[in-house]
């Protein structure tokens, strides 16, 4: 340290053995108040990520705490489409509101400030990364019990802007039945491993199906590979979802909220304990 030093690490060059690391997390908005993060997040896209998401959110609020959701999927953003948001999110001078669904969890997608929903977002990463990130720091999310972030599935630009700049309490990683899959989900498992985020579960959607004849349970990509994953890593908390066709009929239609479904009950308790 030398001796003319001011303490004041961010103007000064220096290595010197007394610099503190800088922590790279962002404050909230002043007018939120958010009590638990939890992340949603895959190795790859295609899983059912964000209706993973959807439910666990709709799980939360049945149990009364006051939940949001904020879609970090900014290229392919699908939460509004699965609670048939239809309206606009406005704002203010002080910042952005979040819109309601039918049965009050809070939500802020890229969706609900395109002039229109096809509208392609054509934006280069570090622009996606820093919209994502004003989600957080610019959106007055009020008092909230949990927040469930859909992320972009992979390991790239906004994941790790999530991972860095939100406190995340942790995170529940999607995946699907096939080997290959299973490989990638590892990546995710092992990012999260080095940004020392605990991953709370493991969910593997598209599972099995129920025959609706016969009730015969089918696995049409094989063995799961859930619990061996799950262990190797030491995931205590797994879920397995089927192929439902009323489940994405009620996302298609914007009903998710009306859909009963205890796949993902046991997770839930645990990890809004």
């Amino acid at each position: 340290m030398s001796e003319n030093c001011t303490h004041d690490c961010s103007s000064c060059s220096a290595n010197c053995s007394s610099r503190k690391p800088e922590s790279l997390l962002a404050e909230p908005h002043k007018g939120s108040h958010i009590k638990k993060v939890i992340g949603v997040v895959s190795g790859k896209g295609g899983v059912g990520k964000s209706m993973v998401t959807a439910l666990m959110a709709v799980g939360a609020r049945r149990l009364g705490l006051s939940t949001a959701i904020l879609d970090a999927d900014i290229t392919g953003p699908s939460i509004p489409k699965a609670f048939g948001i239809r309206e606009k999110a406005m704002g203010s001078d002080d910042g952005i509101f979040p819109v309601e669904t039918k049965t009050g969890i809070k939500a802020m997608s890229l969706n609900l400030l395109l002039e229109n929903d096809t509208d392609p977002v054509v934006w280069r990463g570090p622009i996606i990364a820093g919209t994502v990130k004003q989600f957080w720091t610019d959106v007055i999310w009020g008092d909230c019990d949990i927040m469930f972030i859909d992320m972009p599935p992979g390991t790239g630009d906004v994941p790790l802007t999530v991972f860095q700049s939100i406190p995340l309490d942790g995170i529940v990683i999607v995946t699907s039945p096939q080997e290959l899959v299973g490989m990638i989900v590892e990546k995710a498992v092992n990012m999260a491993t080095m940004m020392n985020i605990p991953v709370l579960g493991l969910v593997e959607n598209m599972s099995y199906i129920d025959c609706p004849d016969c009730g015969k349970r089918i696995y049409p990509f094989g063995d799961s590979h859930l619990d061996e994953i799950a262990a190797r890593h030491g995931i205590a908390s797994t879920a397995r979802l089927p192929i439902n066709p009323k489940l994405a009929a009620a996302c298609d239609k914007g009903a998710i909220e009306l859909y009963e479904g205890t796949w993902l009950d046991e997770m839930l308790d645990g990890i809004t304990r």
